[in-house]
């Protein structure tokens, strides 16, 4: 084995044997995202649609009214004095007041979507009970098979967010940590190369992947029945590709960095719009179509889609070429650039 290789070995195998000593780091990789998984999949659970409260206004009627509405499985009504019923529709706690005794009304806010739904669901029943007959019937189909529920939307992006968030805080708590111990500045007078260094801070974060990816999605096909529907290998690739891409990021951001606040604070800078922005816990497509260059360009964006299209969607490599070359781009780069800026003092 060359100096080269040997020198890329040792530090691979004493960063990953730091790794295994530090029992947060392995909490927060292995356990954190399962924890994660079980509170919102058993707070996303499949469970029948709630029904929207109304309010309706005491007068003559109101005893058939709430009958009549009660036969919609979407609406919830209760019965308000006339001034409770406007507070309880100003503060949220009804979507619609209804009202009357020949003419019935209708008082609800129109830019709030469950006021819309009420407004549709409470005519549709009163309408219905006074005889109407639509002339065209239509069938419903309720779609409840897997790749549909919310746990199946999420679990990608929980995978996503946990390979970026290991991804980052260890290699830069590595790195850190090592420049404020003075051992970086030990190792200058070696023969080792910048980058052996950073290269071994790569590869040990790697060793881990195989499990880290494993327990997410075995969890989620046990306790959910969450089933990576495309291939296991595209699954592995795109995998691997994220969790490089992350860590070039963690080796960008602590190449300069002196202080463990110092690079936490740039961490969570680089990671919060990633957080809000893409998609994690619900699809970025919720966000205006003027910020979709700048979201679609996010490394954990690209990430998620790419495992959603493979995991629920069955997709092929050639529809998530983009999203693999999007990884690649930031792995290649923050690597170059980490391997310029990169000082041991």
């Amino acid at each position: 084995m060359s100096d080269s290789r040997s020198a890329l070995y040792e530090l691979t195998l004493a960063r990953t044997r730091d790794f295994l000593r530090t029992g947060e780091a392995l909490f927060w990789v292995f356990a954190f995202p399962i924890l994660m998984a079980l509170a919102l999949g058993f707070a996303f659970r499949e469970k029948p649609p709630e029904r929207i409260p109304i309010g309706v206004v005491e007068g003559p009627r109101s005893a058939q009214i709430i009958e009549q509405l009660s036969a919609s499985r979407a609406l919830l009504p209760r019965l308000y004095p006339a001034e409770q019923g406007r507070e309880a529709l100003r503060t949220g706690r009804v979507s619609l007041l209804v009202s009357g005794t020949d003419d019935l009304s209708f008082v609800f806010d129109p830019s709030r979507p469950d006021s819309r739904i009420a407004r549709l669901e409470a005519e549709t029943a009163l309408q219905t009970a006074a005889g109407r007959k639509d002339p065209l019937p239509i069938v419903e189909e309720e779609m409840r098979e897997p790749g549909a529920r919310y746990i199946d939307f999420l679990l990608p992006g929980l995978i996503g967010m946990n390979l970026m968030g290991t991804g980052m805080w260890a290699v830069g708590f590595s790195i850190v940590t090592a420049r404020q111990r003075k051992l970086l500045k030990r190792l200058v007078a070696t023969p080792m190369r910048k980058s052996d260094y950073l290269l071994s801070q790569m590869l040990s974060r790697l060793v881990f992947l195989v499990a880290e990816v494993v327990a997410i999605v075995g969890f989620g096909w046990l306790v959910f029945d969450v089933a990576v529907r495309g291939s296991f290998l595209l699954l592995a690739v795109t995998c691997l590709l994220g969790a490089l891409a992350f860590t070039g990021l963690g080796l960008l951001v602590a190449s300069r960095s002196e202080t463990v606040e110092g690079v936490s604070g740039l961490m969570n800078f680089v990671m919060l719009p990633m957080w809000l922005l893409s998609g994690v816990f619900f699809s970025a497509d919720r966000f205006p179509d003027a910020f979709q260059p700048f979201i679609r360009v996010l490394p954990l964006t690209a990430l998620n889609d790419a495992l959603r299209a493979v995991m629920n969607e069955a997709r092929p490599l050639g529809d998530i070429t983009t999203e693999l070359v999007i990884l690649a781009g930031w792995t290649i780069g923050s690597f170059f650039v980490a391997l310029r800026i990169f000082r041991w003092r």
